[in-house]
């Protein structure tokens, strides 16, 4: 066996070991790059002007367009969560079905899937679902264990539920149209979040003690007042979504144009409101900031982590033991998503699209699988590691917000039944491919 054969497996054991005592992702990714770059040089597997040829991807990488969707559905979201849209939603959502047996938790799955569909950001989602809503529900004796775990559920809607910060990074890997995964994932993202509510509804049934009704002097408001309120709460903020995704989904615009929309329709929303003030404009300016910068600087460091990887011919070697998996396209995908939902425990989802996915890219378009549709499943599987216990991101999220009186064992025995649903619609889009399939192919005849 020549050197090369496993400097570029070493690349990925030194920037694991980086992330693993908590040095940012974006400077292992980088640094390990630089440090592996000088030992190819050193061995004469490429040329120093090899280092320019990154550089040059890197300037190619800033001018792609679809990349601008990233800030702004990350705005939107902030906006519409700092201006308190989301907490009138949900409170407004809760008195609607506050007679119900589970009625304010199957609010919390609606509301997290509203969410989804604007903030595209589990973390924003969860942590604003977690101090909303869990004070509520366990005043008004909910389970702990239903309460976490629905919250936490409804919070990883972000990762399927267009529009999605993760779907924009998906399609760009992958190199397909954002667009159509966003079409694509609607059905499955609904299909996850009627699951819960389902669930929501049967355990409710058959333990009525585990998710009482409201008390009758909280959902009790005239109907006058009720129907003003959904009119001003609960419509502007359906319209929003509904314009954004419709105008992607009959071609009038595209991902990045309807972010655009968006962001302007949030600040309108947010006028409207009387919360549209500088301060708020600031601090949602920052948080588009700070995530887009993270996004955008793990891109750059996996960037040059993936050209020094090839230059060591890591990528043949990966694509030559991807491409001898028996099974052809059935051992590919059990693999594949192994991978990913093993990696979903320890490191974030954008790390996983910059490094990982590439790799597999260029086997499922050997094996001749749809790219959307592979997308889609990408997508829901990281949104099953990211609920799933002991490691998933979206437990820990919810565990920083939680009182004192909700352990962790609380949160973990309630996420289970949340991920077995998941699970099982996880595996309803690998069997049934037309779930994903069917709402693109209309958009394209529509189109047409």
């Amino acid at each position: 066996m020549v050197i090369d054969d496993f400097l570029g497996p070493l690349m990925f054991v030194g920037a694991l070991l980086l992330l693993s005592v908590g040095y940012p992702v974006a400077f292992s990714l980088g640094a390990v790059a630089i440090i592996f770059g000088f030992i190819g040089v050193g061995f004469g597997f490429f040329e120093p002007i090899f280092f320019q040829a990154i550089a040059d991807r890197i300037f190619d990488i800033m001018a792609k367009y679809n990349l601008l969707a990233i800030p702004f559905f990350i705005f939107m979201g902030s906006m519409l969560e700092k201006t308190g849209i989301a907490e009138r939603l949900l409170e407004t959502m809760g008195i609607l079905l506050g007679r119900l047996r589970g009625g304010l938790a199957l609010a919390v799955v609606i509301v997290g899937a509203l969410l989804a569909a604007t903030t595209g950001v589990v973390a924003a989602t969860v942590v604003a679902m977690g101090l909303i809503s869990l004070p509520i529900m366990l005043r008004y004796g909910y389970n702990k264990q239903l309460a976490v775990g629905v919250i936490a559920a409804s919070g990883t809607l972000g990762q399927i539920i267009p529009p999605s910060v993760v779907l924009v990074v998906l399609g760009d890997q992958l190199g397909i149209s954002v667009g159509d995964l966003f079409i694509g994932s609607l059905i499955p993202g609904l299909m996850m979040a009627g699951a819960f509510g389902l669930h929501v509804l049967i355990v409710s049934f058959l333990k009525p003690d585990l998710a009482p009704p409201l008390p009758a002097e909280v959902r009790e408001i005239g109907g006058k007042a009720i129907f003003k309120r959904v009119c001003s709460v609960m419509v502007p903020p359906l319209l929003l979504i509904l314009f954004v995704l419709g105008s992607i989904f009959f071609g009038f615009a595209a991902a990045t144009e309807a972010g655009a929309v968006g962001c302007v329709g949030a600040i309108i929303l947010a006028a409207f409101n009387g919360k549209l003030t500088i301060k708020t404009l600031s601090d949602v300016c920052d948080a588009t900031l700070q995530i887009t910068s993270m996004v955008i600087f793990i891109l750059l460091g996996s960037t040059a982590f993936s050209f020094i990887f090839q230059g060591l011919n890591g990528e043949h070697i990966m694509s030559t033991f991807l491409s001898s998996i028996p099974g052809g396209q059935i051992g590919f995908m059990t693999v594949s998503m192994l991978v990913v939902l093993l990696l979903g425990f320890f490191i974030d989802f954008f790390e996983i699209a910059f490094i990982v996915i590439p790799l597999f890219v260029p086997i499922a378009q050997q094996l001749g699988i749809d790219l959307v549709w592979y997308g889609v499943v990408l997508g829901a599987n990281l949104q099953t590691s990211f609920l799933t216990p002991p490691f998933g991101f979206a437990l820990f999220y919810l565990r920083g917000v939680a009182p004192p009186e909700v352990t962790t064992s609380d949160i973990y025995r309630g996420a289970i039944p949340f991920v077995i649903l998941q699970l099982v619609v996880l595996l309803l889009i690998i069997i049934f491919p037309g779930i994903v399939s069917f709402l693109p192919s209309l958009a394209t005849r529509s189109v047409g």
